[in-house]
């Protein structure tokens, strides 16, 4: 299987794996105390998380706090929902996490539109009495990096809040420094599945969705995972010395791939683009069809979210695309551990699949 769908998830990183070990250890080695035990073993437990904690806000803003979450979605959730906003304004290219949250608390949210390569006008208007708006740093589908703190500090000139979904940027590129709110997830830079992290600002107030034991400062009670935790904190360490050999790795897969597919249509902006996703279309394409040709080659039509919903992508519908062509574009992700004959033996596949289908 060659794995190119980076947007979906990313493969755990040995170092996170191995972070996460010692808390996994049976009864001898006792690494599975509770974090919040007072004796011994608990203590050294919460000292891991407490790295972990550091290793991870390594990766965002001085003058804010980390909370651990289950992931990202509920990092969204406590920003949105623990803030008390209540007039909502959101990027319409917005992860569902974003938009059906932000439904939730306002039926009327508005929609802030973006142009044909995918980008929000960082001087779009907010509609008067916003109390929160929500822009994605870069959009899981089409890669596109948007204006988050030009339009951040609009959104606290006017009063409101500002919140950034940074699943897919962070440990790639520098952290949104104006927002009050910033949700990231494990999973999404090498780390493991179940924990994320909401940044919040110093003095913004926010209240718990989860109410128990009062853990992480009171605003997200339940029991952590050492474990996950550790992974987490590794993954994130691990951005932080990478930075710069993984993005030139990206940079060149980038020249690489835009090289393997001629005759495909870029969605998105080329210029304002994490250019670790490529997401292309042919007229046509029946991409059902394709993936099942490319059953050992893992990318995907769009979100692992709304995978097999059977809708268009409201992403590519956001940027002008009718259903019809929405329904022809394939995502393709990679990243650090992806290797130049990897994408060049998926390209040959999928375009012998393209072309078996007579659209190119």
């Amino acid at each position: 299987m060659i794995y190119l769908d980076y947007q979906a998830t990313t493969p755990l990183a040995p170092e996170a794996r191995e972070a996460m070990l010692p808390w996994l250890a049976g009864p001898e080695a006792q690494g599975f105390a509770n974090p919040h035990s007072p004796h011994r073993a608990g203590r050294a437990a919460a000292a891991a998380v407490e790295v972990a904690r550091d290793q991870v806000a390594a990766l965002l803003p001085p003058g804010g706090r980390v909370v651990f979450t289950s992931g990202a979605t509920e990092a969204i959730n406590l920003a949105i929902i623990g803030s008390g906003a209540r007039r909502l304004a959101v990027s319409a290219i917005e992860h569902a996490a974003v938009l059906d949250t932000a439904r939730f608390v306002d039926p009327d949210v508005a929609l802030l539109p973006v142009d044909p390569a995918g980008l929000v006008d960082a001087a779009v208007p907010y509609r008067q009495g916003t109390d929160l708006v929500a822009v994605m740093q870069v959009n899981n589908e089409i890669g596109t990096v948007q204006p988050v703190d030009e339009l951040a500090r609009r959104a606290r000139a006017a009063g409101a809040l500002f919140l950034c979904d940074a699943v897919q940027a962070a440990g790639r590129i520098a952290a949104p420094s104006h927002a009050d709110f910033i949700a990231i997830s494990a999973h999404k830079i090498h780390g493991p599945k179940g924990i994320g992290a909401l940044w919040v600002r110093d003095g913004v107030q926010l209240s718990p969705l989860i109410h128990g034991g009062g853990q992480e400062g009171g605003l997200r009670s339940g029991t952590l995972s050492p474990a996950l935790c550790a992974g987490f904190g590794a993954a994130a360490a691990l951005c932080t010395s990478l930075l710069e050999s993984d993005r030139v790795h990206v940079e060149k897969l980038w020249t690489k791939a835009l090289g393997l597919f001629p005759g495909w249509t870029l969605n998105g902006s080329a210029e304002a683009r994490w250019r670790g996703n490529l997401n292309v279309r042919l007229p046509g394409l029946d991409v059902a069809r394709l993936l099942s040709e490319c059953r050992n080659i893992a990318i995907s039509a769009g979100s692992a979210c709304a995978s097999g919903s059977g809708r268009p992508s409201h992403v590519l519908r956001a940027i002008g695309l009718s259903d019809r062509d929405s329904k022809t574009a394939v995502r393709i992700g990679y990243g650090r551990y992806t290797g130049d004959d990897e994408l060049e033996q998926a390209a040959a596949a999928i375009n012998a699949a393209a072309r078996a289908q007579g659209v190119i």
